[in-house]
Order: structure tokens, then sequence, then C-alpha cells
């Protein structure tokens, strides 16, 4: 999900508005914080992504872009300590 400030929303009205009829989702910011979102029409109510939690400042995006897939599984045991296992999962 890209972001741009208000000012170039405006001067890119167009191009950014064809980018949301593709699918995208643009992030709009003013001062660098973001404001407000630009997208395709929603899907069916009541469903949001993590692009819509990002956009709403619900959830902060990833830094890091090496995370396992969603669907692998990983056992997890009680007393478990979650740094070792990420660093496992991270190869590190």
């Amino acid at each position: 999900m890209d972001q741009v400030n208000a000012r170039e929303l405006r001067a890119q009205l167009a191009a950014q508005l064809h980018r949301a009829e593709r699918g995208e989702r643009i992030v709009v910011t003013v001062g660098g914080r973001p404001v407000a979102q630009l997208g395709p029409l929603e899907g069916a109510p009541g469903t949001l992504g993590i692009d819509d939690l990002v956009a709403r400042g619900q959830l902060l995006p990833a830094r890091r872009a090496d995370r396992p897939d969603p669907a692998e599984v990983m056992g997890l045991w009680a007393g478990a300590r979650i740094d070792r296992l990420l660093r496992e999962v991270r190869g590190r």
C-alpha cells in the first residue's frame, strides 16, 4: 500500500484514481500522518483486511518483509519463549 501526501494527490488526482480503480489502496497523509484512504469500493460489509486496519491507524504495517507464510502452522508448548520461536522461523 502506497502513501501519498495531500499536495501530491491534488497534482496527480486522475492517476491516483486510476490506481484505485485497478484495486490499489493509497493512504493520503497530511504532515506525514495518515488521514484518509483512497481505494476500490469495499467488498462485503464487515470485512476488514490488514491494509484497511493500517489505513485506519489501528495497526502498524510490518517493518520486515521476510515473515513466514500465514498458512504455516507452528507448534507452541506451554512456557515456550516466543522470541526464540521467531528466531528459529527467521533462520537466525
